[in-house]
């Protein structure tokens, strides 16, 4: 009813049958990706969350594959536990990116001592604090203020007043909220 006159002819815009197409001129060339794109992708996806290089990344997979267990739900395990993912869930950062940055400028410490490496991998037991100085502090409350319904996961444990956290147990497959099939990736670095 509302379609122009061109509408009319097999040039018709709207009905073309062409729209499930890729865009251009070669769309219909695409095809099916194959297993290998497809175990390739979901390596890509790890490894551009947690913001790795290669090389880091098949670090954590050696190191993963070297420990008894489900080697995909350990190596997400292990990746979760970094400083600087833990930073980001514990809301004292916006992005693991500015928690990065807020490790390596020495605003935070690990049992009473500066770690300024984001790479540091947390256990079971320790206590993350924001180092005293006012500017650390402030910025970190600033942060949890500005998000009030902020709940931290049942793997890490948070006291809102010191800006300060403990890790009371391992992360688990549920923890990880990245829709990732880990047997996919260890698919495609075990090759």
């Amino acid at each position: 009813m509302l379609k122009g006159i061109r509408c009319e002819t097999a040039k018709c815009p709207v009905e073309k049958k062409q729209r499930n197409l890729a865009p251009g001129m070669h769309g219909w060339r695409r095809g099916r990706t194959s297993e290998y794109a497809v175990r390739l992708r979901e390596k890509q996806k790890v490894k551009r969350y947690y913001g790795l290089l290669e090389r880091q990344f098949m670090r954590y997979f050696h190191k993963a594959e070297r420990i008894k267990g489900n080697t995909g739900e350990t190596l997400l395990q292990l990746l979760e536990r970094r400083l600087d993912n833990v930073v980001y869930k514990l809301n004292f950062a916006p992005s693991r990116k500015a928690a990065r940055q807020i490790i390596a400028h020495g605003h935070i410490s690990v049992n009473g001592r500066k770690v300024d490496i984001s790479d540091y991998t947390t256990k079971v037991g320790d206590r993350i604090t924001v180092k005293g100085s006012e500017k650390s502090v402030k910025k970190v409350k600033e942060q949890l203020e500005s998000n009030p319904n902020f709940t931290t996961q049942s793997w890490l444990q948070l006291a809102r007043e010191k800006p300060e956290a403990t890790i009371v147990a391992l992360p688990a497959r549920d923890d990880v909220q990245i829709p990732v099939e880990e047997q996919l990736v260890v698919e495609f670095c075990s090759r």
